[in-house]
């Protein structure tokens, strides 16, 4: 029951696209990432996932239309839904979503799927 230090654990790392794990409850992981560039358009089959936009401004392209989400702002892609989250410069985003959930969903096999994560 430690408190968390969101900032202090994002100062950790440098690299994009590569999650880490910082709090777990109900099944769920909480999750640091920073983006830059396109990521895989993929979708999940059997989770929901919430992007909560620490800084920068991310993309969230949908197959019928694209969401900006700026700091403070989040957005939960529902299962099933086909996404590709774009950042134009870094973005810094907290990941809320069941631990059981691939970063690449259903488009394994590009180089980007991360089968174990990080815990910081």
């Amino acid at each position: 029951m430690d408190k968390i230090n969101v900032a202090e654990k994002l100062s950790r790392f440098a690299d994009h696209w590569n999650p880490r794990v910082i709090a777990e409850l109900n099944g769920q992981q909480v999750k640091l990432v920073k983006l830059s560039g396109p990521f895989v358009w993929h979708k999940h089959d059997h989770e929901d996932e919430l992007f909560f936009v620490l800084k920068g401004v991310l993309t969230m392209e949908l197959r019928d239309r694209s969401e900006q989400i700026g700091p403070g702002e989040l957005i939960v892609i529902p299962r099933g839904v086909e996404h590709r989250p774009v950042a134009e410069a870094e973005v810094e985003v907290m990941l809320f979503e069941p631990a059981s959930t691939l970063n690449t969903g259903d488009a394994v096999g590009d180089g980007r799927t991360r089968t174990v994560l990080e815990r910081l």
